[in-house]
């Protein structure tokens, strides 16, 4: 195949190329179809679905009956529940800061005041304490319960375990709770 041959090949396919925009500008200009000012009707259900999800989960998690909830747990799958916890976290007394802040001592503990550990500015300004409800709701998904965590870990769905682990946390303590 000479070059003269590939140029032709190569005209075409520009040409059809061309065409087709042409055609489709062309066609552009002759069923011009002006939007009206004003709209004939307004669509906001997605806006009102949202807030009402986000309105119907957050009462949700403010109306869960902490004790009942408390009464599914028990420390033995509450202490096989935290070894997921332990890849970041230590539990025992006098423990080390990890990738996250030691655990000792944690229910009743103000968010965000072990000392020697660098939160992330949303835990730091919470400005509240883990008691078994706010607990209860970061375990759940933490970083949809303080938007803006540093806290990487999916959360824990079933109750069970989420119960669970808080026994483990307030057990393992200078001073327990004592349960609701």
């Amino acid at each position: 195949m000479d070059s003269f041959e590939l140029n032709k090949i190569i005209a075409a396919v520009l040409m059809v190329a061309l065409l087709i925009i042409g055609i489709g500008k062309l066609s552009d200009v002759i069923f011009h179809v002006e939007k009206p000012k004003t709209p004939g009707y307004t669509v906001d259900i997605k806006e009102a679905v949202v807030a009402k999800t986000q309105k119907s989960s957050e009462t949700a998690m403010e109306k869960i009956d902490i004790a009942a909830l408390m009464a599914l747990g028990d420390l033995a799958t509450g202490e096989k529940v935290f070894k997921k916890c332990a890849a970041c976290h230590s539990i025992v007394k006098g423990g080390k800061n990890n990738i996250g802040p030691a655990l000792y001592n944690v229910v009743g503990r103000k968010v965000g005041a072990v000392d020697d550990y660098k939160y992330s500015k949303a835990l730091s300004a919470h400005g509240k304490e883990w008691s078994f409800e706010e607990l209860n709701g970061y375990l759940v998904k933490p970083a949809k319960w303080i938007k803006g965590t540093k806290m990487a870990f999916a959360g824990l769905r079933k109750e069970k375990d989420r119960a669970s682990v808080i026994l483990y946390l307030n057990e393992n303590s200078d001073n327990p709770l004592p349960l609701p």
